[in-house]
């Protein structure tokens, strides 16, 4: 019913996640209460971040240069690396301003349920980077799940003779969590990893 450049349109839209037909439908007629530039900027930007967009040559994150802001910065402590599963973790991290050591990007978790095992995420540019850059800690900042807790402990495994500080970020109940909706792992964390009280 619509005419074929809307149609082509809202396709194109429902190839982003989570959006479906009446999403994609809606940002479609959006998209025709633009004006002239407005489009050309956003027909630009999607063209400019598909051409200059890659991974950083050292730790993996998203970067439009050769190293990514991070890893160019001479002021970084580097000591410290955080390990994570994708580079929307750095710009989180970043945004909060609060770790001021080095990041490193797998390419995903271990989920061999999901095909996706050891030698698929990544993991030999990371050890290599450890054994070159001599880290004294390990952060490791994956979400807390199965697919989480099985790459940290298989990383730790293979990093078990190095004399390295290997630690995660704690979990556990959320403040203003009611206990009734808590699912079992994340009740099971908190517990293991229970404060004491000062």
């Amino acid at each position: 019913m619509y005419p074929d450049s809307i149609k082509n349109l809202v396709e194109s839209f429902k190839y982003l996640p989570g959006i479906g037909e009446k999403t994609a439908e809606r940002l479609a007629f959006s998209i025709l209460e633009l004006e002239d530039e407005q489009i050309e900027m956003f027909s630009d930007s999607l063209k400019e971040v598909k051409k200059k967009i890659h991974k950083c040559r050292k730790c993996n994150t998203l970067t439009d240069q050769d190293l990514c802001f991070v890893c160019s910065d001479p002021t970084r402590e580097g000591k410290t690396i955080c390990v994570v599963e994708d580079t929307k973790s750095v710009f989180l991290f970043e945004k909060l301003g609060m770790f001021h050591g080095k990041y490193h990007v797998l390419d995903g978790l271990i989920s061999p349920l999901d095909g996706i095992n050891p030698e698929d995420i990544g993991l030999n540019k990371l050890l290599d980077r450890i054994n070159e850059e001599k880290f004294e800690e390990i952060i490791f900042a994956f979400k807390p799940s199965i697919e989480g807790e099985t790459t940290s402990l298989y990383i730790k495994k293979i990093l078990e003779d190095l004399n390295i500080k290997i630690t995660r970020l704690a979990s556990g109940v959320p403040i203003g969590a009611d206990m009734e909706y808590v699912d079992s792992l994340t009740l099971e964390r908190a517990l293991n990893d229970r404060k004491v009280i000062e």
